[in-house]
């Protein structure tokens, strides 16, 4: 027996990175995934990992930085599966966004009213889009769950990266208040917190971990932890062990925190 079996989850950046590993551990453990990103070459083999491995799913490229696409994630979980019991909202981009979007990681005196609306779009307006749809589809089926991947830059303050840090902590905020809504529709909302995690979006300060000095200044635990760590927490959230939890801010982050 896997801990979703007979759920259907859409998985949204499930193309790369923490979207990636939900994909795959959330199918090991029975539920019916659908994977949401922009690039279906990334989709395509995400796919086939969660397929090879005897899981059961779909794909659908999709922009969720617009209504549109969002539309089409959950049209077309539906049409597949007719019903959604779990979404994580998975997709966003980080640092090394900065490469192909000039200045989008700046701090705010030095960040257009394009970058921050770009930024924002990406980050923050893409869960809503998916949320305003599971909601209340949700609400019909008298239960459901929802976890956000945010990060630990969303709870504490940062001398650059101010749009990212900003929409990371209003999807803190909004979890908390998804949660005082809709209990009473049977509804949990709970997010992750990650810190500095193995994945490409952080991948120019990974370097910095082969230091052992700096690496303890930056973690206790002196690594950053996998995409695989930051899925399963995902999945505690997402399972009925964790029927208790809403409005919970999972930090995963190798004790990074616990210094403040």
């Amino acid at each position: 027996m896997g801990r979703l079996d007979g759920k259907v989850a859409i998985i949204t950046g499930a193309g790369t990175g923490v979207g990636r590993a939900a994909m795959q551990i959330f199918a090991r453990e029975g539920a019916r995934v659908v994977g949401v990103s922009r690039t279906q070459k990334n989709l395509d083999e995400t796919l086939e990992l969660v397929t090879g491995a005897g899981g059961t799913g779909i794909v659908v490229a999709a922009d969720l930085s617009k209504p549109e696409g969002a539309s089409a994630a959950f049209d077309a979980a539906m049409a597949a599966y007719g019903q959604v019991d779990i979404l994580v909202n998975s997709a966003g981009v980080g640092y090394n966004h900065a490469v192909s979007s000039p200045d989008s990681m700046n701090d705010v005196a030095n960040t257009t009213p394009e970058k921050w609306h770009e930024v924002m779009a990406i980050n923050l307006d893409s869960g809503f889009y998916m949320i305003r749809l599971v909601v209340p589809q949700m609400q019909k089926q008298g239960k459901g769950t929802i976890v956000n991947v945010t990060s630990i830059s969303g709870m504490q303050g940062l001398p650059g990266a101010h749009t990212y840090t900003a929409a990371k902590g209003a999807m803190i905020n909004l979890t908390r208040s998804l949660c005082v809504a809709y209990a009473k529709d049977g509804i949990r909302a709970n997010c992750i917190a990650p810190g500095f995690i193995a994945t490409r979006m952080v991948e120019q300060f990974l370097p910095a971990f082969d230091d052992p000095a700096v690496a303890e200044s930056i973690t206790p635990m002196m690594r950053p932890g996998t995409p695989e760590e930051m899925a399963n927490g995902c999945l505690y959230l997402a399972s009925d062990e964790a029927s208790y939890c809403n409005g919970a801010v999972l930090v995963i982050d190798g004790g990074t925190t616990a210094r403040q």
